[in-house]
Order: structure tokens, then sequence, then C-alpha cells
């Protein structure tokens, strides 16, 4: 792979591209037959039989996104609420710890083995959440790119506990009690791989052929993650066998960088795993897939919705891949490629083997926000 280690920022840093081995120049763009196979950023027909047909929808309400009613802030809102009633009316159950430190794994042992108010502080909780969640999904089934949805893949960060499972499991119940034929159910994969996962999807085949793996990317408002993503073609050819072979990730959100030193910390984790995968002999593909917030144009560009992360992604013409192909311009002796979509698109992508038995499908990945997409799978594919 012939990579060299330069560490972002560090003192003997090189110039973007200026890497053994490498024409810098060249390197900026990927050959000319890659081009011709890859889907451009953001875009809505993507390789696998599946196609986007919204994402990143901002649906107004009560003077705000009808998103922000079903994300992890909404919930520790809602529990933040109930201690504080509970507390002018006797004592919260749960004492004096801030409520922001209070874990998803805390309020999981709570439901199983705390005293029953505590229990039902957090069963109380989950019900107001899953009404939210229903409420919301129930919108989002209005708008023309969504009706017919027939199942709804819940990823983000709730997904790797009890509780959000359970304010899934309601929802869905919910729904259909309205009347909705849909199915709410939990992402298959480790909602912390899912979104490198799908990063897989946005390759052509043809360019993971002759490889085992690649680098992918998820981008999130709190976490910036870092993967090698083991494509398992050989075991299944619809990329079912996908799995995070390594990865690394940085909580930016806890020391607030600008948007150039994020970008040398990703950087420099892409050149940790691509070393670590030279070193053990795993062949990578001249491949990045990225998962990131916002709206993203055919240039990769974050026309909105990136108000989350750390400086000004949005403005001045900056290009994430662009950052990417410069800090990392080849891989294996080949021009890197980087493909940039929606972080939900991506995380949803990852459960795509397992949604061909439906037609229309979509996504809710409850973080920071709520991220949201709409699928159809190609019956041709």
């Amino acid at each position: 792979m012939n990579l060299a280690r330069q560490r972002a920022g560090g003192r003997n840093a090189a110039p973007p591209g200026a890497f053994p081995g490498c024409n810098s120049t060249r390197a900026t763009m990927p050959d000319q037959a890659q081009r011709a196979a890859l889907p451009p950023h953001g875009a809505k027909t993507l390789p696998w039989g599946v196609t986007v047909d919204a994402y990143n929808a901002e649906i107004r309400a009560g003077g705000g996104f009808l998103g922000d009613q079903a994300s992890s802030r909404a919930f520790k809102a809602i529990l933040d609420h109930w201690r504080a009633k509970l507390e002018d009316a006797d004592e919260d159950p749960l004492g004096d710890t801030p409520t922001e430190a209070i874990g998803r794994r805390q309020l999981d042992k709570l439901l199983v083995e705390g005293d029953p108010e505590a229990a039902g502080l957090v069963h109380g909780v989950v019900e107001e959440f899953a009404q939210s969640l229903a409420e919301v999904a129930e919108r989002l089934m209005q708008e023309e790119a969504w009706r017919g949805t027939e199942r709804i893949v819940v990823g983000g960060g709730m997904r790797g506990s009890r509780v959000g499972e359970l304010a899934m499991g309601r929802a869905s119940m919910l729904l259909k009690g309205d009347g909705h034929e849909v199915d709410v159910v939990p992402i298959r994969h480790d909602p912390d791989e899912a979104g490198l996962i799908g990063g897989a999807h946005l390759a052509p085949a043809d360019l993971l052929s002759g490889h085992e793996a690649l680098l992918a990317v998820d981008i999130g408002g709190s976490n910036m993650r870092a993967g090698v993503v083991r494509h398992g073609l050989d075991e299944a050819p619809n990329l079912s066998a996908a799995s995070v072979w390594d990865s690394e990730v940085w909580r930016h959100a806890d020391e607030k960088p600008g948007r150039e030193e994020a970008i040398e910390r990703l950087l420099a984790m892409l050149h940790d795993l691509a070393d670590k995968a030279e070193k053990r002999g795993l062949r990578l593909a001249p491949f990045v897939g990225v998962g990131c917030p916002g709206r993203i144009n055919g240039s990769g560009r974050i026309e909105r919705g990136g108000q989350n992360l750390p400086g000004d992604w949005e403005g001045g013409g900056f290009s994430l891949p662009g950052r990417i192909r410069e800090g990392l311009p080849r891989i294996g002796g080949r021009d890197t490629v980087v493909v940039v979509h929606n972080d939900a698109v991506v995380q949803g992508l990852s459960q795509a083997p397992w949604m061909r038995d439906v037609r229309h499908w979509a996504v809710l990945t409850i973080g920071t926000g709520l991220g949201n997409a709409s699928f159809t799978n190609r019956a041709e594919d």
C-alpha cells in the first residue's frame, strides 16, 4: 500500500497528497474507469438494487423540526421533566445524578432491578417517547416518498439499549393500532457498526472485486468513527456477511474542535486503520464510503443540515470528499475513490440485505437528532 504515516497536524506532516510513490496532482481524482461506475455523492440510484426515495426530511412542528421530538435529546428531556415533577411531589427515585449523566445501561438496569417506583419512572418515559416516535413516523408516512412504507428500521444510539428497543416495539404497536400496516424493527447490526457497514453499499461490486475490505467513515453530531469493513462477498454476494474488522472512534462533542482539526483527526484515524490492514495483509479496495449528516449534493458538499458538526461544514466551498482524497490519495497503488451520502441513508443501507421481502422501507436513526430516509428495492436487481 505504501502509505506513509503522516500524522495530521504533526510537526513533520507533509502537504496534502505528498506521499511516497504518488503523484499528488493525479491522486486528487479517481481513475476514469472508476468514475464511470460510481454513483454520484448523495445519489438517488445506488448499487446493490436500492433506490433512495428521500432523506433528511425537514418537517416543521411547534417552532422547531418534527424530528426533534424523537431524538436522544428528546428522550432525556422527557426523563428530566418527570424527575423534576417527582422531586417536587416527593423524591426523585434516581437521586441526585444529573439526567445527562444517566446512561442507557443504567436505565436498562433500573427496568430489571430497580425498585417499583424507579422502574415505573423509566417505563413512563419509554411510553411517552414511544408516542412521540409513532407521531413522527405517522407524519413522515404522509409524505409522498414515504407512502406505502411497509417496514421502518430504527438505528442510532438508542438501538443499543433495551429501553430503546421497548420504545420501538411500543411505537410499532401504536402505529398498527391506528391502522398503519407497518412494522417498526431495530436495525440488525450494532448501531456503532451499522453506519460503517452501510458504506460498503455505496461501492459498486466491480470496485470491491479482488479486495477483501474497504475503509468507511460514519460522522455524527457527537462522534466520528472510522473503520475497516470486510465486505464478505465470498460468503454472501449481497453484502449480508459484511462486518467491521477494526474501528476507531473520537467523541468530538467533548473537545469542540474546529472543522480543520476534525478533518485532520479523521485522516489520522484512516491512516492508522490502513496501516493496520496493510500489516495484517488485508487487501483494501481503493474506496472510502462516508456517511455524514445533512443534504449532500452531487459534488459531495453539504448543502444544509450540518449544524451539529464541529465547525462550518456547509460554507466556503468545503468539500469533504476532496479533503479525504487529499489526505489519503492512494490505497493499494490506486487512486482513492470517496463517495459521500447522508448518514441515515448509509446506516439504513446496512439493513438492505434483510429488506428484500418488502418493496418500500425506511430508516429512522435516533441520535443527536433524528435522521430519516426512505427506500425502494428495485425489482430488476
